[in-house]
């Protein structure tokens, strides 16, 4: 299953694919689109972010990080998805779901899975903003943008 999507994240399928009896521990992590921006910065407020990324650079960067999660807690079982196109305020643009034999291992791993994909997951984000301007994080803005 692709670990990218441009329909709205589920949290229910994630959560049935690591389950098991044996995975007692379940960590989730949800990113959602918000209008405040970070302390210390200035600018309108966010209505929406457009995401995107070269899909299958993408696509293997999510694998290698969920690999290298499951060679760090080889019992626990890690999924992702990374949503493209427009998210509105509120909605998703990510959710990882880690479960492990106990708390700590599925806290770590799922912790381990945001940072690397803060890092390294080549997703850029076109932030539109309430005055009608817009604002790329990630990358460079297209000329004539």
């Amino acid at each position: 299953m692709s670990l990218l999507t441009h329909n709205p994240i589920e949290l229910a399928p994630l959560l049935a694919e690591v389950s098991s009896p044996e995975r007692g521990g379940t960590c989730v992590f949800l990113g959602t689109v918000r209008p405040d921006r970070p302390a210390g910065t200035l600018g309108p407020a966010v209505r929406g972010i457009d995401y995107s990324c070269y899909e299958a650079m993408a696509e293997a960067e999510w694998a290698r990080i969920l690999d290298e999660a499951h060679a760090r807690w080889p019992e626990a079982r890690a999924v992702a998805r990374h949503r493209l196109g427009p998210v509105g305020l509120g909605e998703a643009s990510i959710a990882i779901a880690v479960a492990a034999p106990h708390r700590a291992e599925a806290f770590a791993a799922c912790r381990y899975a945001i940072e690397a994909v803060k890092e390294r997951l080549p997703v850029w984000k076109r932030e539109e903003c309430s005055d009608g301007s817009v604002h790329w994080v990630g990358a460079p803005a297209p000329q004539g943008s």
